[in-house]
């Protein structure tokens, strides 16, 4: 296997992972209506579960609200479900054509508990660019074992991986430390 080859791999899978954490980020709540919020919630539409942003348009009007118009309106009553199961603590409120979800101001406890949700799903971030890293680590040793990369190839890619994947964990920290900001700020 060609040692660029290893090396793009492990870089990519490192940024999917970075991508992955800052996406998971974005769903956390802090009092700013956001699309991301809801967008995953699973309701029950045409005999399958579906994600929320398949089946209805999400804006946020203003930022503490979240509007929901669903493309059929046969389904605001399962949207209406779905909200209320998902344990977001949102109320949502049926208005005509549309379903309005007030954002919450949150208390100094719920800051915490999501500061904390935050710290896990940067570790697990961190996992996952550390898995990459491995990945890369045994695909070039498994090249050298075969013979397609020469020692000095095993150490650049390795030295240019470890580099790779020191950057990553730092964007995770950079992140998560003003995530970690702006939810405990009130």
């Amino acid at each position: 296997m060609d040692p660029k080859k290893i090396l793009a791999d492990a870089r990519a899978a490192m940024a999917k992972a970075v991508d992955h954490t800052l996406h998971e980020f974005s769903a956390l709540h802090t009092g700013k209506a956001s699309p991301a919020m809801v967008e995953a919630i699973h309701v029950d539409a045409y005999g399958s579960s579906m994600r929320l942003k398949e089946v209805a348009a999400i804006t946020t009007p203003d930022a503490r609200t979240i509007q929901i118009q669903p493309w059929d309106k046969g389904l605001m009553k399962e949207i209406e479900k779905a909200i209320q199961t998902a344990k977001l603590g949102f109320n949502p409120i049926v208005q005509g054509d549309v379903i309005r979800c007030p954002v919450p101001e949150l208390s100094r406890e719920r800051r915490q508990d999501l500061a904390k949700v935050a710290h896990t799903q940067a570790e697990e971030g961190r996992v996952r660019v550390r898995t990459a890293r491995r990945d890369g680590f045994e695909n070039v040793k498994k090249a050298k074992a075969a013979g397609a990369v020469s020692e000095d190839d095993l150490k650049r890619v390795e030295k240019e991986i470890q580099q790779d994947h020191d950057k990553q964990i730092a964007e995770i920290a950079k992140h998560l430390a003003s995530k970690e900001a702006e939810l405990l700020k009130v």
